[in-house]
């Protein structure tokens, strides 16, 4: 009966989408929960119990089981072993450990992938992947899907119940592989199926993607293959490459749905679904996941890739990494966690340094600031074999000793206990705060347009949107990243950085924003383009001219080593990336203006007032942010007393606790307030130093 009742409640969540409420699985109390990896397929049996008893000794709530392991749960087809995994979350449950289970369908076994070859990813050049890796799977394989429908709803059947299992994740990180981009014919046919739904008829296809251009007519949706820029004589068609780039961000969401579908039939309500995605260089929206409780995300800061800031800013990384993912992911859905967060070396970077003392814990109060649920750390035990053999574990080599990180991460565990103990669940977003609250509205066609159009080879949408999103913490607001479905209202301040895509019933959005009072930053290449991307039969940008208030603007690129200069507020910036000239109409302010090229002393960043809100247009992309954060600055203030906060330095509110962060390689002072009373850390932040206190 209660199998029954289970099913009959899933076939309702699943018809209702992610109808459930995240909050209701996190007691606001416990603020987050710390878990771990653990694999014990990998190690020998007999040292499960004393690996779980030691990771619930260290403060871990919770373990995570299963993600690489269909090999172990089905070791030939139809043939299923799960007394294994019985034992060990039987252990975890003696130990007091929640479990997350995964689905394992991003490492599908040697028997499956070579008995149908047809599942394997093809990538541009016409190769297919092989057994030996990982993601090698197409998520538009229809074969593919039965497999894993069969997978993980046994799982489901097995586990749906088991009061040791707090939540499932989906797949592995669906999200950074360049091969996540799949030409093979399974995707060749799903593509075409894509576009005859949206376009209906081949004729409105031609004219969105403007197919006269060159002859690319196409007389039938069978004649269309997937824009493959390697086999091409000339530049692929950029409204081909951007329906392809939507296509593979809906098949990835539609894989992850049809999967938390299959849970949903037999897991109990109080069981969660969610996947780790990781954005910014992403052919993967979590955003368009629909069927899962909430989205969560994987990060990892040292690797060799990062500068940071300071001689040693390698070793403790930017703080952008975790800052702009937290406020991305909680925003989707209110609810977020990081599913993997590296506890010291990694194996794979472009070299792997050592963490800077106190950066393993830096990021973890990081993750804890940015209103995180849980965080996970990857892996409890540095593996002996295998392709991650110098990946950190929280514990050594030898299985029992802490590693560096490990140590921190303990530490982090221990003062979490400590903050629960003055958690008020009464505590409000201070006034200060609040009226510095600002979204940031991004749209990942807007980047993906970019990427095959970026104009100069300077252009990086990520970095312009990076850079605002530094200035607007370096001024201490708090920040959402959102969507257009969200609220502007919520909002005094919201920037849309190089919003390139648009139609009148945003920009008609922007303006109800602005005349009900709130202050709208538009930056370079802003409504340059449709939602087809195409350009407008007007002026550059015009949908926007009335909003800003002005009635022509055109752009300049310039070489690496010559710069362009403007003036505002009586001192000079440079920038040689992206910079436009501005022609305002009466009652429009210039705020900035070009001082040299041929246009010295046209306008470059112009404000209005617009009903009870204003409107800034900000023309220009500087490298290094000053104007940007100047500008910001100002605005600011129309409304709101902003900090200063060195770059690197980091201030966050949650709950009640303000947490600050030094990602710099020297001392900084915490901005305390005369009330401040100290609960971790000192006023004199050193190095991935952290500070909280109570006000």
């Amino acid at each position: 009966m209660r199998r029954i009742l289970l099913s009959l409640l899933g076939l309702a969540y699943a018809y209702c989408g992610f109808s459930r409420e995240p909050q209701s699985f996190f007691p606001a109390a416990d603020l987050i929960v710390p878990g771990s990896y653990y694999y014990p397929e990998q190690w020998p049996e007999e040292q499960w119990d004393r690996d779980l008893e030691r990771m619930a000794s260290l403060g871990f709530e919770f373990t995570h089981f299963g993600e690489f392991a269909w090999s172990a749960f089905e070791p030939e087809e139809g043939r299923f072993d799960f007394a294994w995994l019985d034992k060990a979350v039987a252990l975890a449950r003696k130990h007091g450990l929640k479990v997350i289970l995964c689905t394992p369908t991003a490492t599908p076994p040697a028997w499956l992938t070579t008995a149908h070859p047809d599942v394997l990813v093809e990538n541009a050049a016409g190769r297919r992947l092989e057994h030996g890796g990982r993601q090698q799977a197409s998520w538009a394989s229809d074969r593919y899907r039965r497999y894993v429908e069969r997978i993980v709803d046994t799982l489901a059947r097995r586990y749906g119940d088991h009061p040791a299992v707090w939540g499932w994740q989906i797949d592995n990180e669906p999200s950074h592989y360049a091969y996540s981009y799949d030409h093979n014919e399974n995707a060749q046919q799903a593509f075409r199926r894509w576009l005859r739904q949206k376009y209906g008829t081949i004729e409105q296809l031609n004219k969105a993607w403007g197919t006269a251009f060159w002859s690319l007519t196409y007389n039938d949706f069978d004649q269309i293959r997937i824009p493959n820029q390697t086999v091409l004589a000339g530049t692929a068609n950029p409204h081909a490459i951007l329906d392809y780039k939507r296509y593979t961000a809906d098949e990835a969401a539609s894989f992850i749905d049809f999967q938390a579908d299959i849970l949903r039939r037999s897991i109990a309500p109080g069981q969660w679904i969610t996947t780790n995605t990781m954005p910014g260089h992403s052919p993967v929206d979590p955003g368009r996941m629909r069927r899962i409780d909430f989205p969560c995300y994987t990060r990892y800061l040292v690797n060799g890739r990062y500068a940071g800031h300071g001689d040693q800013g390698f070793r403790i990384s930017n703080p952008q990494l975790l800052g702009y993912n937290n406020d991305y992911y909680r925003s989707l859905r209110g609810v977020t966690g990081v599913m993997e967060i590296q506890p010291g070396q990694v194996n794979w970077g472009k070299f792997n340094p050592q963490p800077y003392p106190g950066a393993v814990r830096l990021w973890m109060y990081h993750i804890f600031a940015g209103g995180n649920r849980f965080v996970c750390h990857y892996r409890f035990r540095q593996p002996l074999r295998g392709s991650e053999q110098y990946h950190y574990g929280t514990l050594s080599t030898d299985g029992v000793s802490l590693s560096l990180g490990g140590r921190e991460i303990v530490q982090f565990n221990r003062e979490i206990a400590t903050l629960r103990e003055h958690y008020d669940p009464k505590a409000t977003l201070p006034k200060r705060l609040s009226r510095l609250r600002t979204a940031i509205l991004v749209n990942p066609d807007n980047r993906w347009d970019m990427e095959f159009q970026p104009q100069t080879d300077q252009w990086s949408t990520q970095q312009h949107l990076d850079k605002y999103y530094n200035m607007v913490k370096r001024c201490g607001a708090p920040a959402d990243v959102i969507g257009e479905e969200h609220d502007f209202a919520d909002y005094p301040v919201m920037i849309a950085p190089a919003y390139e895509l648009v139609d009148s019933a945003l920009v008609a959005r922007w303006e109800q924003y602005v005349r009900s009072g709130g202050h709208l930053i538009l930056s370079c290449r802003t409504a340059q383009k449709d939602r087809t991307g195409a350009l407008w039969e007007a002026k550059p940008s015009a949908p926007i001219y009335a909003l800003a208030g002005i009635d022509d603007l055109w752009f300049d690129h310039l070489p690496k080593d010559k710069w362009g200069h403007l003036d505002f507020d009586g001192e000079t910036y440079r920038w040689n990336n992206w910079g436009e000239v501005v022609n305002p109409v009466a009652g429009t302010e210039v705020w900035a203006a070009h001082s040299d090229q041929f246009y010295a002393g046209k306008a470059a960043v112009v404000h209005r007032k617009l009903g009870k809100g204003t409107v800034t247009y900000i023309g220009v992309d500087t490298d290094d942010g000053t104007l940007e954060r100047a500008v910001l600055r100002r605005i600011y203030g129309l409304g709101g007393e902003p900090y200063d906060l060195p770059a690197g330095v980091v201030l966050e509110w949650r709950d009640g606790f303000y947490v600050c962060l030094n990602y710099t390689s020297q001392e900084q002072p915490a901005p305390l307030g005369r009330n401040a009373r100290l609960l971790i850390g000192e006023a004199a932040m050193a190095p991935a130093g952290v500070t909280v206190w109570q006000e």
